[in-house]
């Protein structure tokens, strides 16, 4: 589940990008939805745009395909909606104040068991 502000920063990425699939008179088929979880796995988030002759309303296929795939709904506009699920493997999307961990850098003055050596201890 995503939270507001990692919403927002989904849908500010989203901003930018171009749809990469759309949903034609066949509506949302099995195919569709395989071809669309590969594109998820591959980008985390997906802009589909739902053609005219689907006949489809855009909420409600968003909320069916998210279902179906797993993933969360960042955002509908118009006949356009954006999907996103975390690629657990290779993530590619790291969300402000979530950065990786990193190793701890030891310091230079404490030894292995964790006591200082002669040169701090002098100071």
């Amino acid at each position: 589940m995503l939270k507001g502000k990692q919403r927002a920063y989904l849908r500010s990425i989203a901003n930018t990008l171009k749809p990469v699939t759309q949903i034609g008179k066949d509506g949302v088929t099995e195919s569709f939805l395989e071809q669309l979880d590969g594109m998820l796995k591959t980008r985390e988030i997906v802009k589909v745009t739902i053609l005219e002759t689907a006949g489809l309303d855009t909420k409600e296929t968003a909320n069916a395909v998210c279902e179906a795939l797993r993933a969360e709904f960042v955002q509908a506009i118009g006949s356009k909606f954006t999907l996103y699920k975390k690629n657990m493997d290779e993530p590619k999307i790291v969300f402000p104040g979530h950065a990786p961990a990193k190793a701890k850098v030891k310091d230079e003055n404490i030894t292995k068991k964790g006591k200082p050596t002669k040169r701090s201890a002098r100071k």
